[in-house]
């Protein structure tokens, strides 16, 4: 008998680990099977019960919208899911899976229509102000249609959540600002080559305000983005500096909003989820802009003035303005969903696949001349963008480990 209570020794070592002291009940420990007065019930074991492994409850956690908006082109990580919870999550893989690929195939489709009714609206009638606020408004629109319906939690909004978005919401509105004017100005091709530099003003403006020293390797990286970006600039049949400048001022303008955003709302409660923050920030820029499209350029949008200007179909353009418009809130905002699904690093990823598509695209399209020189610096600013892809995910993977 004392060999089989010894031989028992470790499984009631076990189950003192899982039982509480104060929850034990009379249990026999024989070589037969163990006795046991009452059947156990599920209240016995708290810690065990089938709550305590639920997904929504233990894996989704409120991120800090802020902190991920801003990630996405610093190389930060989300956290990964729990691995006690690794089996659950693996039986719904193959969903989520199918999901993500929905959301990037939608993320590029909405580009390339965005970039193809906005390049033919601004071609026929250059006022990109006008429709930087059209897009503004329709993205506001669907935003409060969002939260009527209630397809999104409403937020929760004060004066110092307003505040703190406000600066956001002016360099939102800035950067968008000029990459229609860019979009204007030169072919679409080009617009989005320049726009590649963004991970050079990123680790420039992250070095000067955030103290981020980038590493050697994705120092490197960028050697092939301004490189490529050079030569396909010197060869680029629409080459033109308001567009070249636009651009670039969009660069920089994005890039100071992701450090903006790290500064400013460092430490804040501000309660505003990825979708909400977005929304929030798209109805403020309306507001921003709506004084200086008036001021500026007048309204435009009347038939009689659209007419004047020698539009023949006003209809047509009116409604590909529109169009324009929704697909310039929905790829954002499929661009937010994605990124709360996946590491900012895979998100910068997608987003230079993205460029590629819509480069090729409107090449297509609208049959832009592309010299050798012009698809070949073009290749090579895509390719350093996705060397730094890697050169971050590299660095975010050591950072890790330590």
């Amino acid at each position: 008998m004392q060999r089989a209570v010894a031989h028992q020794a470790p499984g009631a070592t076990l189950l003192r680990q899982i039982v509480p002291a104060a929850k034990r009940r009379s249990i026999s420990l024989t070589a037969q099977r163990p006795q046991i007065d009452r059947p156990l019930r599920g209240a016995d074991f708290p810690e065990l019960l089938p709550s305590a492994f639920s997904p929504t409850q233990s894996v989704t956690r409120r991120q800090d919208a802020v902190t991920c908006h801003a990630a996405a082109e610093s190389g930060g990580q989300i956290p990964s899911q729990i691995p006690a919870l690794e089996g659950i999550a693996e039986s719904n893989k193959p969903a989520s899976t199918a999901y993500l690929g929905m959301l990037f195939g939608g993320w590029y489709l909405f580009n390339i229509f965005f970039n193809t009714y906005n390049k033919q609206v601004l071609k026929v009638y250059p006022y990109p102000i006008t429709f930087t606020n059209l897009q503004f408004g329709v993205g506001a629109a669907m935003a409060v249609t969002m939260w009527l319906l209630n397809l999104h939690q409403k937020p929760k909004l004060n004066k110092d959540v307003l505040s703190k978005v406000l600066p956001l919401a002016c360099v939102h509105t800035l950067g968008n600002l000029l990459t229609n004017v860019s979009l204007g100005a030169v072919a679409v091709s080009f617009t989005h080559t320049i726009k590649a530099m963004e991970p050079f003003f990123s680790v420039i403006l992250s070095a000067i305000f955030l103290n981020d020293k980038p590493t050697l390797p994705i120092l490197l990286t960028l050697l092939p983005i301004v490189g490529g970006v050079a030569l396909a600039s010197a060869s680029e049949v629409t080459f033109n500096w308001l567009g070249f400048g636009s651009a670039m001022g969009s660069n920089l303008t994005f890039q100071s909003r992701n450090v903006l955003s790290k500064k400013v709302m460092a430490g804040s409660k501000v309660d505003l989820d990825n979708i909400n923050l977005f929304s929030v920030i798209t109805i403020m820029s309306l507001f921003l802009l709506l004084p200086v499209t008036l001021l500026r350029e007048g309204w435009v949008l009347a038939p009689s003035a659209i007419r004047a200007a020698g539009v023949v179909n006003v209809n047509l353009m009116l409604k590909r303005a529109i169009l324009a418009a929704f697909c310039f809130h929905s790829y954002q905002q499929v661009s937010y969903m994605i990124l709360a699904r996946v590491s900012p690093v895979s998100h910068s990823i997608g987003n230079c696949l993205k460029r590629v598509i819509v480069i090729v695209a409107s090449v297509i399209i609208f049959q832009n001349p592309m010299s050798q020189k012009n698809m070949l610096g073009t290749g090579i600013a895509l390719g350093g963008v996705f060397a730094y892809s890697q050169a971050k995910r590299a660095g975010g993977a050591k950072l890790k480990k330590a």
